[in-house]
């Protein structure tokens, strides 16, 4: 396909950056062979980020033609629009998308740098969603010295990257951001397959070989998971990372993820391995990477039954999120381990904080993390200071249900979560599924039907057997004394004074009274007041007193809280792992015997 072919595709967009400094990108969409009374919309959400986010809040000056006449254009709702146009001309939109968001989600440009979304640049031509598509991005002059990275195919581009590339339909064009600017990039193969890494914003003593190596290790390693020595489904891949002061996500695609970490997480030149190995914020750099790429299988391709096709126009509702994020996310780690990025004390260390975060959770006790699956749209991406009370990360509660799983199934020693994933694979040819296809497959492996312990762990707000079943595996399960500001129950941010940011239920702060908001300025003890700069400063203060007075600055006003102090000791919701009997661990945990 020539440019001059893709230009002439049934739907093309010519994405124009140049106006930098105004934050805007000028789109201009052409449609060959338009229906009368052509409608167009933009998605209001992006898949893998289950929020309503109302991109089209960002489009302006939309404006339309037809045979070099002005067509009338009619919005119909909130992202839909009307073109008055007459069938089979071509039908030209243009329009401009302000990019204010440095996020994976949406989209981007300043001075330094540009990001995007299809989903918040392109227009859908409605019933045309599943006609070839072409995007151009133009390179204007004054960034003669940027580069263009995307996983879409190229048809036509420059050395720089810009130029023409084509997708076979509208989905396959909203699931290949753009990245754009000055980046490091660098290439390697997993397992036969060309995959190339990209850093936007990376301080200079970034060690981009030490990264690119550790990224390979992950992808060689996720491929024989799903494949063995069978080749993936996908041709080549493509990392985007842009590094920022303070920030971290991702968000997956088929071919791609697009990425966002803390510059000072990034690994730099003459750090040992030593100090790589024990730096915790390169090690969630590194599970970040984990998960995304596992996605490339779990959620891209196996995805709920529910998400086939994606309804771009509203909520996508699934109680699945708790397989798709959830074992996404015991796996991240897991493979980290398997790829020796991880010694047995920094994994168990990682389990442990997962654990930690769901027991300390009350909310885990009302909504189960099927609701809280399908409740995403509400709650997981809308929280709030109620939020921890009120339900569960299908996150972390997901990954500890993929645990109780996996060392069930080794118990009894038929089959492994590992069997199951890949059974899963072939028998839904890396397509859509349900609930009862995990069922089928657990029952298929294992010889036994699995349905109680789904309805129990999935549907249920019970306790997980989480210490039996590591028990079983080698590893103890012991309780720890708790934080201060756990064994009270709350969660505060601390900067020169102490900030409430959540009262969890069932705690001592909350009998006391205390609500999100506070100041907590300090305590009378025993006759004597005195000022609190952090929480861990109360046991000092307090004595041996098993209350205190505790001074609080609520919308101006001073109060008095009578707080009850928690007996200190081990806590039902602070736990810490430890390793008894290594020989067993290790088939767990695929590590060398004489590494444990």
């Amino acid at each position: 396909m020539t440019s001059t072919q893709a230009a002439s595709a049934p739907i093309h967009y010519r994405i124009d950056p140049a106006q930098i400094h105004a934050r805007l990108y000028q789109v201009t969409l052409t449609v060959a062979a338009p229906a009368a009374d052509q409608e167009l919309s933009l998605p209001v959400w992006i898949p893998g980020s289950y929020l309503v986010r109302e991109f089209a809040k960002n489009l302006q000056s939309l404006r339309a033609q037809q045979a070099g006449a002005a067509v009338a254009l009619t919005q119909l709702d909130k992202h839909r629009w009307r073109a008055a146009c007459q069938a089979g001309a071509p039908l030209v939109l243009s329009y401009e998308v302000a990019a204010y968001d440095n996020s994976v989600r949406t989209a981007w440009l300043d001075a330094a740098r540009g990001f995007f979304n299809a989903t918040s640049l392109c227009l859908r031509v409605q019933g045309q969603e599943d006609a070839p598509h072409s995007l151009e991005v133009v390179q204007p002059p004054a960034l003669a010295h940027w580069s263009l990275a995307t996983g879409l195919a190229p048809v036509q581009v420059n050395a720089a990257g810009f130029g023409s590339y084509r997708a076979a339909n509208y989905d396959e064009l909203a699931d290949c951001p753009v990245e754009l600017g000055r980046f490091w990039s660098t290439q390697f193969t997993a397992c036969g397959v060309p995959h190339r890494f990209i850093v936007a914003g990376a301080a200079p003593s970034f060690d981009g070989e030490r990264l690119a190596r550790d990224a390979q290790r992950i992808c060689e390693q996720a491929i024989r998971f799903w494949h063995g020595e069978d080749q993936p489904p996908f041709n080549h891949y493509l990392f985007m990372l842009n590094a920022v002061h303070d920030g971290y996500g991702g968000l997956e695609h088929r071919n791609s993820t697009a990425l966002i970490c803390s510059r000072r997480d990034l690994p730099r030149q003459g750090q040992s391995e030593k100090e790589l190995q024990s730096s915790e914020g390169y090690t969630t750099l590194l599970g970040l990477i984990s998960h995304e790429y596992f996605h490339t299988w779990n959620v891209k391709r196996l995805r709920p039954a529910e998400f086939a096709p994606y309804d771009y126009a509203r909520e996508n509702y699934t109680e699945l999120l708790w397989f798709f994020e959830g074992f996404t996310s015991y796996y991240d780690d897991l493979l980290l381990r398997r790829a020796g990025l991880l010694d047995h004390a920094g994994y168990l260390r990682l389990l442990t904080k997962t654990i930690n975060q769901v027991l300390q959770t009350p909310g885990r006790q009302v909504q189960s993390v099927a609701q809280a699956s399908f409740d995403a749209w509400v709650k997981y991406y809308r929280q709030d200071e109620n939020t921890p009370n009120a339900t569960v990360s299908y996150y972390t509660k997901g990954a500890l249900v993929a645990l109780c799983l996996d060392l069930a199934l080794r118990r009894e020693g038929r089959s492994t979560l590992d069997d199951v994933m890949r059974a899963l694979w072939q028998r839904q040819a890396g397509g859509p599924m349900a609930e009862n296809d995990v069922l089928a497959v657990l029952q298929q492996l294992s010889g036994r039907d699995w349905s109680a312990e789904i309805a129990e762990w999935v549907h249920g707000t019970g306790e997980l057997p989480l210490a039996e079943l590591l028990a079983a595996h080698g590893i103890s399960l012991q309780s720890e004394p708790a934080q201060t500001a756990q064994r009270l129950g709350l969660r505060v941010a601390e900067n020169g004074g102490v900030q409430v940011k959540t009262v969890l239920r069932g705690g001592a702060a909350e009998a006391a009274g205390f609500m999100a908001g506070d100041e907590w300025l300090g305590i009378e003890a025993d006759g004597q007041a005195w000022r609190l700069h952090k929480l861990d400063e109360l046991a000092l203060y307090a004595g041996n007193a098993s209350e205190v007075v505790a001074l609080v600055a609520r919308d101006r006003r001073l109060l008095r809280l009578a707080l009850t102090l928690p007996p200190t000791g081990p806590s039902i919701d602070t736990v810490r792992l430890d390793v008894k009997d290594a020989a067993i661990a290790q088939r767990w945990l695929g590590l060398p015997a004489a590494a444990v």
